[in-house]
């Protein structure tokens, strides 16, 4: 024993990915059945909850001394546990910074200082690289990120963060800092045509994205990005959870997409 918790159940993807990452898994007994990250967990781990819901007593049958979740759409979850007895930590990050400090804060609760900071700083490294690349663009295309379709859904904040690093433009800025996916509602899919985004990104939460859907919507076929056949999908695993996968392969993908399209515009 070393002082630090030895049986986590990690409520969400991102604890999960941090702690393999950190070579931390051994900690971990039980999962959320939407992890895929990495692949072996889902292999590994028991699946004891869902994002709003979760299987209290299979939990507290694992003797959790530790319970991670994220946001406060976990907070029945959270109250339940705490209620049972539960040491309970519910992140509420939502920014490219913020998923820095929540890896380097997981490593510290662990007894893994060390091995988190060197993984941040190789996130960070990422950043950097894919940022000064970016900034050679010859031009910087406006993105529309399409979180969900019915209703439509605007982009978080790391989401329109992660764009600008990549040498876009998030075309609902004033949305993606509203923490609540309520609150970036789009009540009139007009407004999109108006912004005239270049490209669009879509990544359906649970779904696959339909680009043909979009374009067939009223009046879309005036946007840039439709008319230049740019709806591009990135796969909801590596750019809607707040952890890793969105820092190294959700940037990745939106860099790739929006440097081929800079490639072409020129």
């Amino acid at each position: 024993m070393d002082g630090f918790p030895q049986r986590i159940v990690c409520l969400t993807e991102e604890p999960t990915e941090v702690l393999y990452a950190l070579g931390e898994e051994h900690r971990i007994v039980g999962i959320s059945g939407f992890t895929v990250r990495p692949p072996r967990a889902r292999k590994e781990k028991p699946k004891v909850s869902a994002f709003t819901s979760a299987k209290i007593g299979e939990i507290l049958r694992l003797e959790p001394d530790l319970a991670i979740g994220f946001s406060d759409i976990q907070a029945d979850i959270a109250r339940e546990l705490i209620k049972a007895g539960v040491e309970v930590w519910i992140s509420n990050h939502r920014s490219v910074d913020g998923i820095l400090a929540y890896i380097r804060r997981l490593g510290a609760m662990v007894g893994a200082h060390e091995k988190a900071e060197a993984y941040a700083a190789r996130a960070e490294a990422h950043i950097a690289q894919v940022r000064a690349a970016a900034a050679q663009l010859p031009r910087r295309p406006k993105v529309y990120f399409e979180e969900w379709d019915e209703p439509i859904i605007t982009g978080i904040r790391w989401v329109a963060e992660l764009i600008g690093i990549a040498g876009g433009e998030d075309a609902f800025p004033e949305l993606a800092r509203e923490p609540l996916a309520k609150q970036r509602i789009l009540a009139d899919g007009a407004e999109v045509v108006r912004r005239a985004p270049d490209i669009i990104l879509g990544s359906w939460c649970g779904k696959r994205f339909r680009p043909e859907k979009v374009a067939a919507r009223p009046g879309w076929d005036a946007i840039p990005a439709v008319r230049d056949g740019e709806l591009h999908e990135v796969k909801s695993p590596i750019i809607l959870q707040p952890g890793p996968a969105a820092l190294f392969d959700g940037l990745a993908e939106m860099d790739r997409i929006i440097a081929a399209w800079a490639r072409r515009a020129v």
